[in-house]
């Protein structure tokens, strides 16, 4: 799973990660706004450094998702909640929108199954979206500020 943004760079991004308590294997890196982590199902068959490799380029895959309306990446803005890596290899993504009347709701789920199934590794991506917690400005990372200049 990729838990919420904490510090400098990160893997993903979910709200409720801290409550479930330390996964089987863990990939993490911290972002400027938010940390993220990337984990497997607990008692996982995926290996700590494959779930490492999985998780960065998961979040590679993520970063070049972009709202149409909006010049910065999806994982940047903060849409990204969670981030589920099953053992088959099945990655489930809970994102969110800046709006529910967000003209791209149709188009955006695609665009982030496509870009996390092209990754080496994942069999299938699906991508569910959420609206709870509601999305608001402070989910940003500094790099999405600093492209929209909203300091």
């Amino acid at each position: 799973m990729i838990d919420e943004p904490k510090t400098e760079s990160a893997h993903a991004v979910a709200a409720d990660a801290a409550a479930e308590g330390p996964p089987a294997a863990v990939a993490q890196t911290e972002r400027s706004g938010a940390s993220a982590q990337v984990t497997a199902e607990h008692g996982s068959a995926i290996p700590p450094e494959e779930m490492a490799r999985l998780s960065e380029e998961i979040v590679g895959a993520l970063k070049t998702v972009y709202d149409p309306e909006i010049p910065a990446d999806i994982y940047e803005l903060g849409l990204i909640y969670k981030v589920d890596v099953g053992d088959d290899r099945v990655v489930q993504v809970d994102m969110t929108l800046t709006t529910p009347n967000c003209p791209s709701a149709a188009e955006l789920p695609a665009m982030v199954e496509n870009a996390v199934a092209s990754v080496p590794g994942v069999r299938e991506a699906k991508a569910s979206i959420v609206w709870d917690p509601p999305w608001d400005p402070s989910r940003m990372s500094d790099e999405a500020r600093a492209v929209l200049n909203m300091w």
